[in-house]
C-alpha cells in the first residue's frame, strides 16, 4: 500500500528508466511513489531463473547495454557495470562450395586479414573503417547531447560537423551509403543489421526508420559498442531500484493503474490500491497505454518484429568453418542469414504476410564474457548461454495463430542456424529438472502480453531522431517539451522508451523526465 494519498511524483511503471526518474527525484527531496503492475521491477530488463531447476540467471528480454550514460551510473552512485567483447562479430558463409566467414574483432590485423580472405582484397577493410570511423566521430558529437535539453535539427547538424555523413544517415535512405561504400553482399548485411534490430525495413525504407534505428545502435556510448552487463540485465535494475529506495523512493509491486486524471494543475492515478494524488505524473509505459490510462484515444498502432529465444547449452556446438573458434564466434554478435539480399527477401517475405524462408538472426553467448549468471556447477561443467534475437518477424504474422506461428518460425531459424554447424545445436541444448530442453521462444505478441509493448515494439513506437521537431503549440517552450519528455498535459510525462531519445536499455527517458521536473520547480 502506498504511505501517502500525494506525492510530488507519482511514476506509473517501474522499469528501468522509471526507477532511473524516481532515484533523481528522490535525491533532489521529491516525495516519489512508483507503481508497477507485475510483482517485481525491472521492465524488460530483468534477469530469470528461465528453465525449472536450473541455476542460470538469463536477461530474458532485453540483452546487452551500449546506450546507457555513465553519467547515469556516476549521478545515482549504481553498483553495476559492463564489460567489453573482444570479438565484434562473426558472419558465416559459404564462398565456391566451401564454409568460410567473417571474423570482426581480436585486433586490426587479423580484421584486415579476415576482410582480406572473404573479398580477396582490401578494399572492403579500408572503407570499413573509414565508414566507422565517420560513425564513431558522430558518436561522440551526438551520445553526450542525450542527457542535454533537445538541440534544434541545425544545432545537431552543426555538432556533428560532417555534412555528407549527416546527409547520408539523417536525410537519405540507409542503403545508399550502404551501397556506395561497399560492395560485398555479406560486408552490406553486417552494416544494415543495425538499422533493422527491431525494426521493420527494408534497407531504401522512404520513413527514414531505418536510419534512426540505425544512428542509435552506432552513437551509444560515444563509441556505439555494445556491452555486456555483468550479472545480466537484473543487475542493472536491482542497482536502480536499490538506489531510488535508497533516497526515500516508495516502490509498490503487485499494483496496476488503472487511470490517470488531470485538470491542468495537477493529477491523480487510481491502481488497484485505490487513488493518489501527483503534482506531476511519470508515464514508463507506451504511448498507447497512455492513451488508455487518460481514457483517449490511441495513438497509431507500433509493430514489433522480432522473435526472442533464449537457450542453455552443454557446451556451445562445433562449426562448419573450422578455422574459427566458436568461444570467438560465439562471443560476439553471430550472423544467421544476414546478408544483403537476404535481408531485404525476408522483408519482403513478411510484408508479403508469409514467414521469411530464411529468417534472419543474431546470436551471442553472455556467459562466454560473463560467466556470473550461471551456479557454479554448470560454469564447472562448460555450460553455456546462447541469446537469439530474429529480424523481420511482425506480429501481423502471429495474428492468427501466435503459438504455432512462433514454434514454426523458431524451428525455421535454428534451421538457418544449423547450416552452419557441424552438428545439429539440438544436441547441445541442456534439460532442465523436467527433462524438457532449455528453450523458450517469444514473439511480438508474447511481448505485448507480458510487458505491455504495443505489438511487442521494443521502442513503444518509431524511434525520433535526437533533436527537437516543431512542438505542439501547448507544450512550446515548457520543461517537458525541451527535454522531449512532453504529452498533451502539461503535468503527465513520458519517461518510457517512447519518450524522445528513448528506446533501448538507456535510462535517458528517465533522467530527461526527471530534469524537466526539477527544472519546472
Amino acid at each position: 500500500m502506498p504511505e501517502r494519498t500525494s506525492y510530488d511524483a507519482v511514476i506509473v511503471g517501474g522499469g528501468h528508466n522509471g526507477l532511473v526518474a524516481a532515484a533523481y527525484l528522490a535525491r533532489a527531496g521529491r516525495s516519489v511513489l512508483v507503481l508497477e503492475r507485475l510483482d517485481h521491477t525491472g521492465g524488460a530488463a530483468v534477469s530469470t531463473r528461465a528453465f525449472a531447476g536450473v541455476d542460470a540467471r538469463l536477461s530474458r528480454y532485453s540483452y546487452l547495454v551500449s546506450l546507457l550514460p555513465p553519467k547515469i551510473v556516476q549521478d545515482l552512485g549504481l553498483r553495476f557495470a559492463v564489460r567489453k567483447r573482444t570479438i565484434s562479430s562473426y558472419t558465416p558463409a559459404v564462398r565456391d562450395g566451401r564454409p568460410t566467414g567473417l571474423l570482426v574483432g581480436g585486433g586490426e590485423v587479423r580484421t584486415r586479414t579476415a576482410f582480406a580472405e572473404l573479398t580477396g582484397s582490401d578494399r572492403e577493410f579500408t572503407a570499413w573503417q573509414r565508414f566507422y570511423g565517420r560513425t564513431r566521430r558522430l558518436a561522440e558529437r551526438v551520445f553526450p547531447t542525450l542527457t542535454e535539453p533537445l538541440p534544434s535539427r541545425a544545432a545537431l547538424r552543426a555538432a556533428v560537423d560532417d555534412d555528407a555523413l549527416w546527409h547520408a544517415l539523417f536525410a537519405r535512405p540507409l542503403g545508399e551509403v550502404v551501397e556506395e561504400t561497399f560492395t560485398d553482399d555479406l560486408v552490406r548485411g553486417v552494416v544494415l543489421t543495425d538499422a533493422l534490430i527491431g525494426t521493420f525495413a527494408g534497407a531504401h525504407d522512404p520513413s527514414l526508420r531505418q536510419n534512426r534505428c540505425f544512428l542509435y545502435h552506432v552513437i551509444g556510448g560515444g563509441t556505439g559498442d555494445w556491452d555486456v552487463p555483468i550479472g545480466g540485465m537484473g543487475a542493472l535494475t536491482d542497482a536502480l531500484a536499490d538506489a531510488a529506495r535508497r533516497a526515500g523512493a516508495e516502490i509498490v509491486t503487485d499494483c496496476a493503474v488503472t487511470g490517470i486524471a488531470t485538470d491542468g494543475r495537477s493529477a491523480e492515478v487510481t491502481c488497484d490500491q485505490g487513488t493518489v494524488g501527483a503534482r506531476r505524473v511519470l508515464v514508463n509505459a507506451a504511448p498507447r497505454e497512455l492513451a488508455r490510462l487518460l481514457g483517449e484515444a490511441p495513438p497509431p498502432p507500433a509493430e514489433g518484429a522480432q522473435l526472442k529465444v533464449n537457450m542453455l547449452l552443454t557446451r556451445l556446438p562445433r562449426l562448419r568453418d573450422t578455422r574459427v573458434d566458436p568461444r570467438e564466434a560465439f562471443s560476439g554478435t553471430f550472423h544467421i542469414a544476414e546478408g544483403y539480399r537476404q535481408l531485404e527477401d525476408a522483408y519482403q517475405q513478411a510484408a508479403s504476410g508469409g514467414l521469411p524462408v530464411s529468417p534472419p538472426s543474431e546470436i551471442y553467448c553472455h556467459s562466454l564474457t560473463d560467466p556470473s549468471i550461471l551456479g557454479a556447477d554448470l560454469v564447472r561443467q562448460g555450460y553455456q548461454t546462447l541469446t537469439l534475437f530474429g529480424l523481420h518477424a511482425p506480429a501481423r504474422l502471429f495474428t492468427a495463430d501466435n503459438d504455432a506461428t512462433r514454434d514454426r518460425l523458431l524451428a525455421a531459424t535454428l534451421a538457418e542456424l544449423d547450416t552452419h554447424l557441424a552438428e545439429p545445436l539440438a544436441g547441445c541444448l541442456a534439460h532442465d529438472a523436467d527433462g524438457r530442453p532449455c528453450i523458450e521462444a517469444r514473439s511480438p505478441l508474447d511481448l505485448d502480453r507480458e510487458l505491455g509493448l504495443p505489438g511487442g515494439n521494443i521502442f513503444h513506437r518509431d524511434l525520433a531522431f535526437p533533436y527537437a521537431e516543431p512542438a505542439d503549440d501547448a507544450a512550446e517552450g515548457t520543461a517537458p517539451a525541451r527535454w522531449g519528455v512532453a504529452t498533451t498535459h502539461p503535468h503527465v510525462l513520458l519517461c518510457g522508451a517512447g519518450a524522445v531519445r528513448g528506446g533501448g536499455v538507456s535510462g535517458i527517458p528517465g533522467h530527461n523526465a526527471a530534469m524537466a521536473v526539477l527544472e519546472e520547480g
